[in-house]
């Protein structure tokens, strides 16, 4: 009789970890940006951008894409605002750049179709903003004469706020 009262207990303590195991995974716990960061990035892209002669506009979004701030440069053009805002969009739910993402849908003939994805944009300027290795947004800028140039301005601001990244 030992060994269905085993086969019981074995059978208990498994059901009783299975159920716990999904209880762990059905509530997740996710960094995301706050406001204070958000402004932070986009005032410090804006401003990386004016120092090299460049009017640009910043859109900073968090993890799910949802915009949190935009920054205009004075004499920034109006396609600049959308721009950004897609670009930061792109690099936030891809979790890549814009820059690299335009380089592999060129060289890549399957990754061509990523230009169809609603509110994407493949254009240098949209960089993914990390805490350790978890993505918590993107920031998006337009309007310097180059996405690389775009994208520099937002690698910039991230240097400057990397000790809130952690």
């Amino acid at each position: 009789m030992k060994t269905p009262a085993r086969l019981i207990t074995a059978t208990l303590l498994t059901a009783a970890v299975a159920t716990g195991a999904a209880h762990a995974q059905a509530v997740r716990t996710e960094k995301n940006m706050s406001l204070e960061l958000a402004t932070r990035l986009a005032a410090a892209s804006v401003a990386a951008c004016q120092a090299n002669g460049h009017a640009v506009t910043a859109t900073v979004v968090d993890r799910a894409g949802n915009v949190r701030v935009v920054h205009r440069a004075d004499n920034a053009g109006p396609h600049t605002l959308g721009a950004s805002l897609q670009k930061a969009f792109t690099s936030a739910s891809a979790r890549n750049t814009t820059l690299a993402m335009m380089d592999a849908s060129q060289k890549n003939p399957a990754a061509a179709n990523l230009v169809h994805i609603p509110g994407y944009l493949l254009l240098g300027g949209g960089v993914p903003v990390r805490a350790g290795n978890e993505v918590i947004g993107a920031i998006g800028v337009g309007g310097a004469p180059g996405g690389h140039l775009d994208e520099q301005c937002a690698v910039a601001a991230l240097e400057q706020a990397k000790d809130l990244l952690q």
